[in-house]
């Protein structure tokens, strides 16, 4: 895939990303449940590659706080779970581990690192674990989501995902 289309797919998810924050987010706590970043996740991690899916999660976490439809909790969430559902997929060309890639880093990985956010920046009382069962239930759905979306668009061959360039 071109780097201008790379580009092209990546600035769409980032408006699906913003726009659905809007519409479809879960209040639970001081956190904003967002299913469909997860799914978003999944999508770039499999269509983009790494750069473009920490790119992704990134721009939507920061588009979704300044117009207040997200936290701060939603960098570290997004960002690690899409990083880690590309390079899982990268190394393995397996759609299932980047969807546990994504329930893992942000699950798992990432609401442990909202734990000093929690504490230190926002003076919230907080526990190491406390956004685990959180964070891993929204990954959980949107995951399967962008799962079972890109099962369907490959079988039917809507997509295509590319080999790895050889190295010289």
């Amino acid at each position: 895939m071109k780097n201008t289309h790379k580009l092209t797919l990546t600035a769409m998810m980032i408006a699906i990303g913003t726009i659905s924050s809007n519409l479809f987010y879960i209040p639970i706590g001081f956190t904003k449940v967002f299913p469909i970043q997860h799914f978003l996740n999944v999508l770039s991690a499999v269509l983009l590659g790494p750069y473009y899916a920490v790119a992704q999660a990134f721009c939507v976490s920061l588009l979704r706080n300044i117009m207040g439809t997200g936290s701060p909790f939603a960098f570290p969430g997004s960002m690690v779970g899409a990083l880690l559902a590309s390079l899982l997929f990268l190394k393995t060309r397996k759609i299932y581990l980047a969807f546990f890639g994504e329930v893992i880093g942000t699950g798992i990985i990432g609401a442990m690192l909202c734990y000093p956010i929690a504490t230190l920046l926002l003076g919230q009382k907080a526990t190491l674990f406390g956004f685990i069962p959180l964070f891993t239930f929204s990954s959980f759905a949107g995951a399967l989501i962008g799962f079972v979306i890109l099962t369907v668009f490959l079988r039917k061959k809507v997509v295509k995902i590319e080999e790895p360039q050889a190295k010289m």
